[in-house]
């Protein structure tokens, strides 16, 4: 008999509160680790390809390309689509241009799939946070959003780690051709774990468009949208081309800068606390301060110093994803109808900062190196705690 995490949504007790979350974030795990494996292995796809950094960076990152059409399209067919079906089969044709990154030897075919790969990512992903937000009640919600977002950083570890660690014994082919087996394995879970949706009834305006143009005249969510922006674009810029750094000027060979990415390894703790965060603060604060501190270690990484900026990276890694789990957790919680659409646009917001921070510090951190990327990713940081403080309290 399949267990569900249907009943799960529901409870307050200790075990399903573990349960809930132990599952949540192991779909967020294997939904996301193919979009961070692929980034740390900018220096090995530079040589491999060819390419310049820019272009290679881009590459890298074009998946977010892929996931801001994805949002808005999946956001728009919403109530067409069976959440769980939904999940499980976009994991499952995740697998195809994963394994296909293992025998490209084009930097533009590499590119074309990394959108593809981005599309089937971010539909899983709108799809799956939907789902929580329909079937949660507003205790468990930020919990089971937390969970989600913890996924997400364990993701950003595992997928590093294990991307540089294969890639290093077995080139660049075995590394992609594992995640495609994941993908996989991420596919079954969902189809077997998740329950289904057919009891959850639509909650519509009188179309998406409709929706779309309610949700943007909300000024808060309008904010949360460009912080959204922000942050990815925060975090592209940095943990891309910190590679190119860590190796070209810290000299750090890919097995240990494999280990570098052990940086993430705290956010795991601290993201689940975010929710705390906002309820005893509220979002303004809890983001304000998030973003403080990313400001604050953001300097540390232009140390030449290798424990100074591993310092700051973990910070700035911790920083970060308790933002996006505030942000992401204040548009659940300020959204009572329309979910998909809501959820789209943030996340077609978010993933268009990951695609602009790829294309535009990739062109700076070419010409001018690191200490110019470090100062773009200062600005963007001083223009998501503006949008953050304009929240009411």
């Amino acid at each position: 008999m399949a267990i569900s995490i249907t009943g799960l949504l529901m409870g307050d007790r200790p075990r399903d509160v573990v349960r809930r979350s132990v599952i949540i974030s192991i779909v967020s795990f294997l939904t996301l680790i193919d979009l961070f494996g692929a980034q740390a292995l900018l220096p090995q796809i530079i040589v491999a390809f060819r390419s310049d950094p820019g272009t290679a960076g881009f590459a890298v990152n074009a998946a977010t390309l892929g996931m801001a059409v994805s949002g808005m399209t999946v956001a728009w067919f919403a109530d067409r689509i069976d959440r769980k079906r939904g999940i499980w089969v976009c994991l499952a044709l995740l697998s195809i241009p994963t394994a296909l990154l293992s025998i490209t030897h084009s930097i533009w075919i590499f590119m074309a799939l990394r959108v593809i790969q981005g599309a089937l990512m971010a539909a899983a992903f709108t799809l799956t946070a939907t789902y929580l937000s329909e079937r949660c009640d507003m205790t468990a919600k930020g919990g089971a959003l937390a969970a989600y977002i913890t996924g997400n950083v364990a993701s950003n570890l595992f997928g590093r780690l294990t991307a540089v660690t294969l890639s290093d014994v077995t080139s660049l082919s075995g590394s992609f051709l594992f995640f495609a087996g994941l993908n996989l394995v991420g596919a079954a879970f969902a189809l077997i774990l998740i329950g289904p949706c057919d009891d959850v009834p639509p909650m519509r305006a009188d179309s998406a468009l409709d929706a779309w143009k309610r949700h943007f005249s909300n000024p808060a969510l309008r904010a949360v949208f460009g912080i959204g922006f922000f942050i990815l674009f925060i975090f592209v810029g940095v943990f891309t081309y910190v590679n190119l750094y860590l190796v070209n000027q810290l000299h750090l060979s890919p097995m240990s800068l494999g280990l570098a990415y052990l940086v993430f390894a705290p956010a795991i703790i601290t993201t689940p606390m975010a929710g705390n965060l906002v309820r005893k603060f509220g979002p303004r604060t809890a983001l304000t301060l998030s973003l403080g501190v990313a400001l604050a270690s953001l300097t540390l990484t232009l140390s030449s110093e290798l424990w100074v900026v591993l310092t700051g990276l973990a910070l700035l890694g911790m920083a970060t994803f308790s933002a996006q789990a505030a942000a992401t957790g204040y548009v659940s919680a300020n959204v009572s109808s329309d979910r998909a659409q809501a959820n789209g646009l943030y996340l077609t917001s978010y993933y268009l900062g990951g695609l602009v921070g790829a294309l535009l510090l990739g062109q700076v951190n070419a010409h001018f190196g690191w200490s110019a990327t470090v100062l773009g990713v200062g600005a963007a940081i001083v223009a998501a705690i503006g949008l953050a403080r304009s929240l009411g309290r």
